[in-house]
């Protein structure tokens, strides 16, 4: 066994022993490394003082690419393999095995962004109807779930500060709500007559029904034994929601925030008003939801620029 490949081995012993990896990852760990050795032989490297920087960018670059029997890799999977390389050289430096750290320099590479999932317009309607139940049978419950689902797509909330709102919270009158978000930063969101018409039969018929189950609390949505509604309960409301919808994609409760600000987006909403109705600290994070709208803009443009088409 050549010098690198005793290390690759003490480094593995090291994550089996002292970092106590599960067996899953020591794989992982074990595949990527031997990538990367049989990458130093194949490259006439068979000491460690001769690793540098420039070789470890390469054999990034071969991950990419591909080389000879190993077809190029995702930017996901690449980057799993660099970061086995670069704690690999890292545990080299700190054991005294070498002088500098040559992978130190080199990142991963960043996976491409991936795009909120966003419903249409029409698809959160059937989701918004279903809530309620079949018209002149709604009970409790129905009346909460509507008023749940109604208020989330409404103002663009997070699950966590839909279900940790309290009651004085939210004025119907002046339709404005109040949300604690991340870090504790308050926001006031208005609140769309949907929302409101929701929030007010909800409060009116079924809310002090809830209330009467348990043993008082201030919170605006409650369970059905009178508690507050939890993430969990929230999730189990627009799972069965959807399922009533006919509606078979897979669906959280931040998918409702996400088509709110893509469907803001879309009418003509400027993304820095959308980010203070999402709460995000920097209008980067909101600026992802724009590469959902690029279908909308092909469309306008495509019917209103005049040397858009031929013919």
């Amino acid at each position: 066994m050549s010098d690198i490949g005793r290390a690759v081995s003490a480094y593995l012993d090291h994550l089996t022993v002292e970092r106590g990896l599960a067996a899953n990852t020591l794989a992982s760990y074990r595949r990527d490394l031997r990538r990367y050795d049989e990458y130093l032989a194949g490259s006439d490297v068979t000491a460690l003082g001769r690793i540098s920087e420039a070789v470890v960018g390469d054999f990034l670059m071969r991950l990419r690419e591909g080389d000879a029997g190993h077809p190029p890799l995702t930017a996901s999977s690449a980057g799993r393999t660099v970061v086995a390389v670069r704690g690999f050289h890292k545990f080299l430096l700190r054991e005294g095995l070498t002088a500098i750290d040559p992978a130190a320099a080199v990142k991963p590479p960043v996976p491409p962004q991936r795009l909120p999932k966003a419903l249409s317009v029409d698809e959160v309607t059937r989701i918004l109807t279903a809530a309620a139940g079949v018209e002149g049978e709604s009970g409790v419950l129905e009346t909460r779930d509507a008023a749940l689902l109604e208020f989330l797509y409404g103002t663009g909330a997070r699950i966590s500060e839909a279900v940790g709102l309290d009651v004085d919270e939210v004025d119907l009158d002046s339709g404005e709500v109040l949300l604690r978000g991340k870090g504790s930063k308050e926001r006031v969101v208005p609140v769309g007559s949907y929302a409101r018409d929701a929030l007010s039969a909800y409060q009116v018929r079924g809310r002090p029904e809830l209330v009467g189950r348990g043993r008082g609390t201030h919170a605006l949505f409650l369970n059905a034994r009178g508690g507050r509604l939890s993430r969990q309960s929230a999730w189990t409301v627009l799972r069965r929601a959807t399922q009533r919808a006919g509606i078979s994609k897979e669906i959280s409760p931040h998918t409702l925030r996400h088509s709110f600000a893509t469907h803001l987006l879309d009418g003509g909403a400027d993304v820095r008003v959308v980010q203070e109705l999402l709460g995000h600290a920097s209008v980067t994070t909101t600026q992802v939801y724009t590469l959902v709208t690029v279908d909308k803009l092909r469309e306008v443009y495509a019917t209103s620029h005049p040397r858009a088409l031929s013919g």
